[in-house]
């Protein structure tokens, strides 16, 4: 019999290992037998709590997309101004947290990606997280912006971020979180400018 509150260990054990295996090999070669070695368990665990590879690699991009969804807030709830540029910067900083950029991050969003044209799923997660971005950019610029503007402006940033983003990780150093940052705030302030609305300068 199991051990009392193993099963969230394991799973969580089981996501990481899938991680690292795309990490190493890229999603095609991280075959159950792969992760499961990373993971130092045995093949048929992982069919046990995910019912094979597609449920593993779900449940591993639902733990990605709640890590951004905590950057995120974890940001604003420490945030001392309440606004518009402010929380979009703490949008922007989660998008970059070190949660999402580090190599395995990085590799399996890269794979998610390409997946989600195939898979209904993962099309699914991917559709909610680009309307989540949408939408919590556009709520913010409509407190300055009209409205045909704001969505003008959310759907440019959201661009923006995901293009950063993307040539970043592609890049064989690897994304550079430090500069993606300092050109999506370069981007919002020429937004907020160019229907002047005041802003703070940043260092970013």
């Amino acid at each position: 019999m199991p051990k009392v509150g193993m099963e969230p260990i394991r799973r969580q054990q089981l996501i990481h290992a899938t991680m690292a295996a795309i990490d190493e090999v890229g999603l095609a070669e991280a075959t159950i037998m792969r992760i499961a070695r990373h993971a130092g368990v045995s093949a048929g665990i992982i069919s046990h709590y995910f019912g094979g590879k597609d449920g593993l690699l779900e449940a591993t991009m639902r733990q990605i997309l709640s890590d951004l969804s905590e950057a995120v807030s974890v940001r604003r709830m420490a945030l001392n101004d309440d606004s518009p540029r402010a929380h979009i910067g703490a949008i922007i900083e989660g998008n970059f947290d070190r949660t999402q950029v580090t190599g395995p991050a990085a590799k399996t969003w890269l794979a998610f990606w390409a997946s989600s044209m195939h898979k209904p799923m993962l099309q699914r997660l991917q559709h909610v997280n680009d309307r989540r971005l949408y939408a919590n950019l556009c709520h913010q610029f409509r407190r300055v912006l009209p409205h045909a503007e704001a969505r003008k402006a959310a759907r440019g940033l959201a661009a923006m971020v995901d293009g950063l983003w993307l040539r970043g990780a592609l890049t064989p150093e690897g994304l550079d979180a430090d500069e993606a940052r300092y050109l999506a705030y370069h981007y919002l302030d020429q937004l907020l400018a160019h229907h002047g609305c005041q802003h703070v300068a940043s260092d970013h």
